[in-house]
């Protein structure tokens, strides 16, 4: 009797590749994080495929021991979408950064989650652009001096969690670098849904935007400047004596002062469903901003909807009913011909 293959681990998914970011980088802790809960999900590395564009994220693909592309600036939500297309067997993951995603490569991100196709889109936050030295990016926040911005940004920032939304996607997370086990479980939900899975990754870039997220990143500061979002559970956040609730109404979400043994659902604090099939709800937890509001870590919205591949599946194997088996020779002998002379 053959015995039995060894169960993966993390040494598995770990290449051979020395890891170049910066001391300190937040792409460190998610890197190991990834490697950490590839093995979990029961997927030879050989049916997986890490795709990326360009930014000091985008170097993910080189230290995972999986098969990957490195592609052009922002493209790498297209080049997923023909990965995932013709090789529907394969487990295809997009790492992008809020440079490479959000700007020259919005426009593929959008259409990526709007069509629903199966991919895990990992998109890393630090808020600038690090491998180009510190530039400011879509989402920096007003008023910061950049290289590019010495007198301060004075563009509005995008919001990856709203666009998210807005484009249709049917799973939207946002989760921490440094929280190792709020990160690990948020890869594993995003992996189980079938379909468009967005996360929002918070991280730090240490060079040229450090502490960008330090609020929510020391577990001293986030009970008070963070919400946790949690199926079922009100939206309480806070320490003993300085317990809060988040209420909605009409779409607006507001802070509420709440006593220590209070009943938050008696105070009308909203329960949080990440089920909802109407975007509303989880439109008003994406306006929550700092420093008026706590921010939203988790899951903001996973509904289920028909996948991209299985619509197209289905129209080809209609087509195949109505028409029959087309033959390549055909195609290419049929219909007008050219002579093409030197």
């Amino acid at each position: 009797m053959a015995e039995a293959a060894p169960k993966p681990n993390r040494k598995d998914f770990v290449s051979d590749q020395d890891v170049r970011w910066c001391p300190g980088c937040g792409d460190y802790s998610i890197l190991s994080n990834v490697q950490k809960v590839m093995p979990e999900l029961g997927v030879p590395r050989e049916k997986v495929v890490f795709i990326s564009g360009i930014g000091c994220s985008s170097r993910f693909p080189y230290y995972m021991n999986t098969y990957g592309f490195h592609t052009i600036h922002g493209r790498a939500p297209a080049v997923a979408t023909g990965v995932r297309l013709s090789r529907p067997d394969l487990s295809v993951w997009v790492v992008t950064g809020d440079g490479d995603g959000l700007s020259i490569g919005g426009n593929h991100l959008i259409h990526a989650l709007r069509r629903n196709l199966d991919l895990q889109i990992l998109l890393f936050n630090n808020r600038v652009y690090g491998l180009t030295k510190g530039q400011y990016s879509p989402t920096s926040r007003p008023g910061m001096r950049t290289k590019s911005t010495p007198q301060g940004s004075i563009d509005y920032p995008a919001d990856p969690i709203t666009l998210a939304l807005a484009a249709g996607a049917t799973f939207v997370a946002r989760t921490v670098d440094v929280d190792a086990k709020h990160l690990q479980e948020v890869l594993r939900r995003a992996y189980a849904h079938r379909g468009a899975s967005f996360v929002e990754i918070l991280q730090n870039c240490p060079v040229y935007n450090d502490n960008e997220w330090e609020e929510v990143e020391d577990r001293k500061t986030r009970a008070l400047t963070a919400v946790t979002l949690a199926q079922g559970e009100p939206l309480v956040f806070g320490i003993r004596g300085q317990r809060r609730g988040i209420r909605i109404d009409q779409g607006v979400p507001s802070v509420v002062e709440l006593g220590d043994e209070e009943d938050p659902i008696a105070r009308g604090v909203a329960v949080h469903d990440e089920h909802r099939e109407n975007r509303a709800y989880a439109f008003a937890l994406a306006s929550m901003e700092r420093p008026r509001m706590p921010l939203p870590i988790g899951i903001f919205r996973e509904v289920s909807h028909p996948t991209y591949e299985q619509a197209l599946e289905a129209q080809v194997d209609a087509a195949v009913r109505e028409r029959g088996r087309g033959q390549l020779e055909a195609l290419l002998e049929g219909g007008e011909t050219w002579t093409v002379e030197a």
